[in-house]
């Protein structure tokens, strides 16, 4: 039986993507995009013994989830760290309260599914840094090629009218 689809993605068919800066290592697998999703994103994400996922951040529109599949991990949400292991689900709502990051500190590959909204405008705050992110066109998750707005910034305060006489 034939059961390929074009809004059917086999995780050994999407193409892995790989990440790596510093701490950051995640190679993704975007499920969501390549079964042909619009609003609702889905990533496969594996994170390499003693690597993180991207910096803690948080969305001022798009809520994101984690399903955890295999593995154990160490979750920075908001002030706390959580153990996660497989067969844990994290919601993850919009606003600086669910500002999150992925950790593996165990030997072995941490995998994980990550859901996310698909909200083509939103913002995203890292605290630890002191930077936002602002897009629009596309949302996070989406091709860079969508996007009309994509750019990271210090978050430095000036007044409203600055530049503007």
């Amino acid at each position: 039986m034939n059961r390929r689809h074009a809004h059917v993605a086999h995780l050994d068919e999407v193409e892995p993507v790989r990440l790596e800066h510093g701490r950051t290592e995640v190679i993704r697998r975007q499920l969501g995009r390549a079964a042909g999703a619009r609003q609702l994103g889905c990533s496969h994400i594996e994170l390499p013994p003693g690597k993180r996922s991207w910096p803690r951040h948080w969305h001022a529109a798009n809520e994101e989830a984690i399903f955890v599949l295999e593995g154990v991990g160490r979750l920075r949400l908001g002030d706390e760290t959580i153990e996660v292991r497989a067969g844990d689900y994290v919601a993850l709502p919009a606003g600086p309260q669910a500002a999150h990051e992925m950790r593996n500190e165990s030997e072995a590959p941490l995998r994980y599914l990550c859901f996310s909204t698909m909200i083509p405008t939103d913002i995203c705050g890292y605290p630890d840094s002191n930077k936002v992110a602002l897009f629009s066109g596309g949302a996070p998750g989406a091709s860079k090629s969508e996007r009309t707005l994509d750019v990271v910034l210090r978050r430095d305060a000036v007044d409203y009218w600055e530049g503007e006489d």
